[in-house]
């Protein structure tokens, strides 16, 4: 279903131009109160290339990863990453800075790959070494958001360690109210950022 809506969407940016400018990420638009960009632009992508890397990764690690989480808590996990990706891009990169792509929600189920292995006492060298490659492609090759790509991570893998390690008895409670926090943070840190920028564009 995922990889369905970044298609279509990719389809549909390919077709405009229009749509493409009105959903991607740049921050004096999301200053202005297009908010809804925090999280469209986790359906966006820059050419095709960039499409297929992520889907294939979302295919790879996606399928197993909802299979021990659940989809409902999958679900979460991936709106979650996609969505710290976007506010640590919205916080420190940047203005001039359009951005684009899951790679965040994708980072994101990286590290919590890695932390549900670890709960389950797997092998986590593989995972290790593709979450390593991978930030090594950030930081090295041009054109990268690394602030989308570890703010997913970070938030993919904190996110997975309260889902898997919440105590059985109160699990469900536990779950909810830390996806509701990560909300409220990132809810505030948004704000916070918005205002700091109104005040350099000299607005309210």
């Amino acid at each position: 279903g995922l990889i369905a809506v970044n298609l279509v969407m990719f389809v549909l940016q390919t077709a405009s131009r229009e749509v493409q400018g009105q959903l991607v990420l740049w921050a004096p638009a999301v200053a202005e109160g297009e908010w809804y960009r925090l999280v469209t632009s986790a359906f966006m992508h820059y050419g095709i290339a960039h499409l297929l890397f992520n889907m294939w990764a979302l295919y790879v690690v996606g399928p197993p990863l909802e299979i021990w989480m659940g989809r409902l808590r999958f679900g979460a996990l991936y709106g979650l990453s996609a969505l710290g990706g976007s506010v640590l891009v919205y916080l420190v990169s940047p203005l001039g800075a359009q951005t684009a792509g899951a790679s965040g929600a994708v980072f994101g189920l990286f590290g919590a790959t890695f932390v549900v292995a670890k709960r389950l006492n797997l092998d986590v060298r593989w995972v290790v070494i593709l979450i390593g490659i991978n930030l090594v492609m950030t930081f090295t090759l041009p054109g990268i958001s690394w602030q989308g790509h570890i703010g997913g991570l970070v938030t993919g893998a904190l996110i997975a360690a309260a889902y898997v390690y919440a105590p059985a008895e109160r699990r469900n409670l536990i779950q909810g109210s830390v996806s509701v926090a990560a909300l409220v943070v990132f809810a505030g840190l948004v704000y916070w950022r918005t205002a700091e920028l109104l005040a350099m564009f000299g607005v309210g």
